[in-house]
C-alpha cells in the first residue's frame, strides 16, 4: 500500500505548473456539450494547473456575432483550439507543448 502513495506523490511532484496558460471556454446555458467540455477542462486543469475561465456567449453582441450557435469554443491563450467536442489526446498534447514555452518565448497575444 505504501508504493501507490509514493507513486501518486511522484506524479504530483512531476506535474508541470502551467499557471502561465489561460484557457477560456465560450459557453451557453443549457448546452450539454458545454457541460461535457467543462468537465473535461476542469479535470485537465486539476492535472496540469492552468487557469480556466468561462464566458457566456450571450453576454454580449460581439460574442454572439463571433461564435453564434457554435459552442463550446475553447481558447488557449486567446487562440481557438477546439469547437464542439474536445479531443482529450489533442488537449494533453497541446498542454504539454504549451507547457514547454515560457512567457518570454510565447508569441504576442491579441489584446496585449
Amino acid at each position: 500500500m505504501a508504493v501507490p502513495r509514493m507513486l501518486s506523490w511522484l506524479f504530483f511532484w512531476r506535474r508541470r505548473n502551467l499557471q502561465h496558460i489561460q484557457v477560456q471556454m465560450v459557453t451557453r446555458a443549457g448546452c450539454h456539450l458545454c457541460d461535457e467540455a467543462w468537465q473535461q477542462l476542469d479535470a485537465a486543469r486539476q492535472r496540469h494547473g492552468f487557469r480556466l475561465t468561462a464566458v457566456d456567449v450571450d453576454a454580449g453582441p460581439d460574442l454572439v456575432s463571433q461564435y453564434g450557435d457554435c459552442v463550446p469554443v475553447v481558447l488557449v491563450d486567446g487562440k481557438v483550439r477546439f469547437r464542439g467536442r474536445i479531443n482529450p489526446v489533442l488537449l494533453d498534447r497541446l498542454l504539454r507543448a504549451e507547457g514547454g514555452k515560457t512567457k518570454k518565448n510565447k508569441p504576442n497575444e491579441v489584446g496585449s
